[in-house]
């Protein structure tokens, strides 16, 4: 992990003659309290050798591309690999967005990349969206459970400004325009700082205008190149009856 310029990784520094906490360390102390240990216990085992293109038919055909669910999944995971690359040569890369239908591989793709790079010790935060929208509102709301000297700033800048950032689970929700705020402010900040996000959402991107609005989505297009995995069953379903036959 790259060390701060500010206090050489000390965590602390001189305000007049008064040692105070410095903002890195505010900010992984921020990162903690959001969401652990940054990905979900069963998702920290997801590597690229486990990545199975069984899973995707060479017989269907994405009606959209026109190429099969197969040729579709091997693009989405070379784009992965080649992110991690892109990524260690230059932190402020192009992002992703993976698109498909409920257990379609999307997450576990996007935690292949996430746990490779915290192997190389790359600092990341990894957030399911309802969860990080239901921590900022739990902020003003009266449910902040323990959590209540964290304010909407501090959840809000730990994602805008953590050098690579997960969004999981843009889904077909129901978008207030509270919400739709929020995401912009986070997005836009990303984008103008050339901070890379690797999205998961089982919206098209034909239809994430009519979530997300004009002003996000056209942030997301212009960080982030877009890759579909298709299935014709749920992923997730399959393991789960193997694992009861088994």
């Amino acid at each position: 992990m790259d060390g701060c310029t500010l206090c050489q990784d000390r965590g602390l520094i001189l305000q007049g003659d008064v040692a105070v906490p410095c903002r890195c360390a505010l900010q992984k102390s921020i990162q903690q309290r959001l969401a652990d240990s940054n990905l979900p216990r069963n998702l920290t085992s997801c590597t690229f050798a486990k990545f199975d293109f069984s899973y995707y038919s060479k017989n269907c055909l994405d009606p959209v591309k026109g190429i099969s669910f197969y040729q579709s999944a091997c693009r989405a995971y070379g784009a992965a690999r080649d992110f991690i690359r892109a990524f260690l040569r230059d932190p402020y890369t192009d992002g992703l967005i993976f698109t498909g239908q409920v257990g379609s591989g999307k997450t576990f793709l996007a935690c292949c990349i996430a746990n490779a790079l915290l192997e190389q010790k790359k600092e990341l935060l990894f957030v399911v969206v309802p969860d990080l929208l239901d921590k900022i509102r739990s902020t003003f709301d009266g449910q902040r459970q323990g959590e209540a000297d964290l304010t909407e700033q501090d959840i809000t800048d730990a994602a805008r400004e953590v050098p690579l950032l997960f969004l999981d689970d843009l889904g077909a929700h129901n978008y207030t325009e509270w919400t739709k705020n929020k995401l912009y402010s986070i997005l836009n900040y990303r984008l103008n700082e050339c901070l890379p996000t690797v999205i998961t959402t089982n919206i098209s991107l034909e239809d994430l205008e009519g979530y997300l609005g004009r002003r996000t989505t056209s942030r997301l297009f212009q960080m982030c190149r877009p890759y579909r995995l298709l299935v014709e069953v749920d992923i997730r379903l399959i393991r789960r009856q193997a694992r009861e036959a088994g």
